[in-house]
């Protein structure tokens, strides 16, 4: 089976980090995950440069926004800033040729998880994606907690996809599925590919990553490929059945990826 595995790097020289795990594709941030400064491209001479050595290397690039992106919340001074980071890295991953912007599905309000709170929730991604100009893919990550959390659960995920099903921008916005945040999220590894499906229609990039703690724990700690509370088989039935590029998002320099990208290769 040939499936594209590549790996989470630093954003200072991409493609250097990518030659040295030997792999075709990288994810990274641009700039501060934590913060609402916009995108900043650390590769010597800006985007441009970026998008032609990864075109001249064959390496696809992905782009994760920040953490603190979160376009689901009912606090203003939180989803308003959200919405223009958001646009902000979709443009800067479209200018280096980025295949997608991976985001987090986001939460509401910690203090209240009252029916009409989630609605309003899944509304406020209706009018995210409406708000955007999606010019690449929008992949939307499945997260490990939180009660109120947008896409921890399938029902919470299934309620986003049914707000956004009716946007002009549908086709553009798919789905990136984390096996350490569906473990420790309570959703079981055996269905989840299925279950995502079935609800989502695509399965656009697998984050592959085991995790540090137990089924349903809602803790997100990745943990090494066969170092973690997932099964072998399991973590690499995922992969083998979703069918799609995979990032890892495991801990360690190059050395360490290198060591994961074989041990699943010879479990596919």
């Amino acid at each position: 089976m040939s499936i594209k595995i590549g790996a989470h790097v630093d954003q200072a020289d991409p493609i250097a980090q990518a030659q040295a795990r030997q792999v075709p594709l990288v994810q990274f941030f641009l700039g501060d995950p934590q913060g609402y400064r916009g995108p900043d491209v650390a590769y010597p001479g800006g985007a441009i440069a970026l998008r032609t050595a990864a075109e001249q290397g064959g390496i696809d690039l992905y782009v994760h926004a920040p953490y603190i992106v979160n376009v689901a919340t009912t606090n203003n001074r939180i989803r308003i800033p959200s919405r223009k980071l958001l646009q902000q890295h979709v443009d800067a991953a479209a200018e280096l040729g980025a295949k997608a912007l991976i985001v987090h599905g986001g939460h509401v309000d910690r203090a209240g998880g009252d029916a009409q709170l989630i609605r309003t929730g899944f509304d406020n991604w209706r009018k995210a994606v409406d708000a955007t100009d999606l010019k690449i893919p929008l992949l939307i990550e499945n997260t490990a907690g939180g009660d109120n959390a947008m896409t921890r659960h399938l029902e919470r995920i299934a309620g986003v996809w049914d707000a956004i099903s009716g946007c002009e921008q549908a086709d553009m916005v798919g789905f990136c599925l984390d096996t350490c945040h569906a473990h420790a999220g309570g959703n079981r590894l055996e269905t989840v590919v299925a279950d995502v499906m079935a609800i989502t229609g695509r399965i656009d990039l697998v984050h592959c990553n085991d995790s540090r703690d137990d089924f349903d724990s809602g803790a997100d700690r990745h943990a090494s490929l066969g170092a973690g509370r997932i099964d072998a088989d399991l973590l690499a039935a995922v992969v083998r059945d979703a069918g799609a590029p995979v990032v890892l998002e495991t801990p360690g320099a190059a050395a360490d990826h290198v060591d994961d990208v074989a041990w699943l290769r010879q479990r596919l």
